[in-house]
């Protein structure tokens, strides 16, 4: 018993040496937590703070310029104040009315933009991959992408039985060919190394799409869906002011018609809401879907 005790005497401080550190990391680490979360704040801190920043130029510069009526070539003089604005929203929205038409514009989006993807990103695929697809597909395609929108909204309406089928198509096109084009790019850019690498590995056609093609190709797709979902909106309204019944769209040209410019403005800056929330959608999903790209960059950093 003496020589058990007396081993462990002499090994206690070798024992305490070992457990010193592990105390002073489990001493550090609420310390490391709080130097990562002021690290978090500071860098989304700032990036909130110049957002704003920036949002909140424009409406100081609408401000200013409809209380002093400056007419120094661009006119306010007939402008609404953003007070007057406020007021049509607090009016507007205690009918209910308004909240149909944003949620008839954000459900043909969400049908327009879906198609899109769908059709866009398999066709840029089978046409970045293959040569000969390419060469099938891509005229059509140059001759039919510079058509603007708008000029889709007489032949849509003859082609299809009801509005609003005819308006999710104009929708559609507006975001398929920006979806398509990038797709297309990304699948061209991608490194021939990692396609050989993979026929080395033994891997098929349909396992290079799923395993090397579609990853390196998918910051180019979520590229192109960012922009796509920009036009499928200008898009969406040019088509709801001409041949919708509801949307916001219509809603905004049916107050230009009554001459209830508050309500112009409340339009215009509902539009701006809602493309902003698709657009931060979109970048979300991104980021999700490419996790290795954040990764990469903060390696750099």
């Amino acid at each position: 018993m003496d020589r058990l005790s007396t081993s462990l005497l002499q090994e206690r401080p070798a024992m305490e040496r070992l457990a010193v550190p592990a105390e002073r990391d489990r001493a550090r680490q609420p310390g490391a937590w709080a130097g990562a979360a002021r690290a978090l704040v500071r860098e989304h801190g700032v990036a909130a703070a110049l957002a704003v920043a920036s949002i909140g130029s424009l409406f100081l510069l609408w401000y200013l310029g409809t209380r002093y009526q400056v007419e120094f070539y661009i006119r306010f003089k007939n402008v609404p104040t953003p007070y007057a604005v406020l007021q049509e929203a607090a009016t507007i929205g205690l009918s209910g009315n308004f909240s149909t038409h944003i949620l008839t514009s954000l459900r043909r989006i969400l049908a327009g933009f879906g198609i899109a993807v769908a059709l866009g990103v398999g066709l840029g695929l089978m046409v970045g991959r293959y040569r000969r697809v390419s060469e099938l597909v891509m005229p059509a395609v140059e001759v039919l992408r510079p058509i603007p929108a708008i000029a889709w909204v007489p032949m849509s309406i003859m082609l299809w039985p009801t509005s609003e089928t005819s308006i999710v198509f104009i929708t559609f096109l507006g975001a398929f060919f920006p979806i398509l084009l990038d797709t297309v790019h990304g699948v061209r850019s991608l490194d021939g190394v990692l396609l050989r690498a993979g026929r080395c590995l033994g891997a098929g056609e349909l396992q290079l799409f799923r395993h090397v093609i579609l990853p390196g190709v998918l910051p180019h797709i979520f590229t192109g869906l960012a922009i796509g979902m920009g036009v499928a909106w200008v898009s969406l309204i040019a088509a709801e002011m001409i041949s919708g019944q509801f949307g916001i769209g219509y809603y905004t040209w049916e107050a230009y018609s009554l001459v209830n410019y508050p309500a112009i403005v409340l339009g215009m800056i509902t539009i701006g809401v809602l493309g902003l929330g698709c657009s931060g959608a979109i970048r979300l999903a991104g980021r999700m879907a490419t996790p290795w790209l954040a990764y990469a960059s903060g390696a750099k950093k």
